[in-house]
């Protein structure tokens, strides 16, 4: 599975992910690690996930793999992206969990036979993942066999923009085919195409990139990292909320919550309880 990924980024084809996270994991501190798990309350609405199951599909940097553990979960984690393991693997190593407390493995969310084998968990978590694996809704509908009756399924999905999505996707197939020196044009550019309103605003309001410091609030998220995971996030797959709703409404889920982007660049956000099996 390792050289199918190595494969696929050689060929243009999948932004490094977990090359991303690893360099975040420079600047994950302390308060970082606490908006996330408070963020993770407040999507669940609990104050304790202890006694429950928890599957990360697709971590990424295991942040939330973290936060879901520092809540009393018993946590399994899998990737697709080596590098994610690792850091998945180094955020376990910090917290010194056991086997029992917190698995972690390369895998894809796309190998239905690895995610039978898991069994099923009491929390389904897959955020920002799912619309990046090149067979969205193919992945979309493996996750289910994950969820126990009555469980969450948890699950973040970019929002489909029209003409905009479709831009969007260009400008990421452009990164992920080019040499550092586009790549680093391109992020300047979207740079300043996303963030120019923030700064401007900033600025009047004499607190010169007050949001952008800010930004930690966002998940213990990092603007940066997350700005080039957005350019250069490649595969890239998008959805209107109501798509994503009448999928899983076939599937007996009913929706618990839902955050949208209203409209605009981003994730819709839904969290779903499984009503049968």
């Amino acid at each position: 599975m390792t050289g199918e990924h190595a494969l696929e980024v050689a060929r243009g084809e999948r932004f490094k992910f977990g090359e991303n996270w690893s360099r975040f994991l420079q600047v994950l501190d302390e308060e970082r690690i606490a908006e996330a798990v408070n963020s993770m309350k407040q999507l669940l609405g609990v104050e304790s996930l202890a006694g429950k199951t928890f599957l990360d599909a697709g971590s990424g940097s295991g942040l939330f793999s973290l936060a879901a553990r520092k809540l009393g979960a018993r946590v399994s984690s899998f990737d697709f992206d080596p590098q994610s393991v690792a850091c998945t693997e180094e955020l376990k190593r910090r917290d010194g969990a056991s086997d029992e407390e917190w698995t972690v493995n390369q895998a894809s969310v796309l190998d239905p036979a690895y995610l039978k084998g898991l069994g099923q968990f009491d929390i389904v978590y897959s955020w920002g993942v799912l619309h990046h694996t090149g067979q969205m809704w193919n992945a979309l509908a493996n996750v289910d066999d994950c969820v126990k009756p009555g469980g969450t399924l948890v699950v973040a999905i970019y929002n489909d923009q029209g003409g905009d999505s479709r831009r969007w996707t260009a400008v990421k197939k452009l990164y992920v085919k080019s040499p550092a020196i586009i790549r680093g044009v391109l992020l300047a550019v979207c740079l300043i195409v996303t963030w120019w309103k923030d700064f401007l605003n900033d600025f009047l309001h004499f607190r010169p990139f007050h949001s952008w410091r800010a930004y930690k609030k966002n998940r213990g998220m990092s603007a940066w990292r997350d700005l080039v995971d957005w350019v250069g996030g490649y595969p890239f797959e998008v959805a209107k909320p109501e798509e994503i709703f009448e999928f899983y409404k076939k599937r007996y889920y009913s929706l618990v919550q839902l955050k949208t982007c209203a409209g605009g660049k981003g994730c819709n956000e839904f969290v779903f309880r499984k009503e049968f099996s």
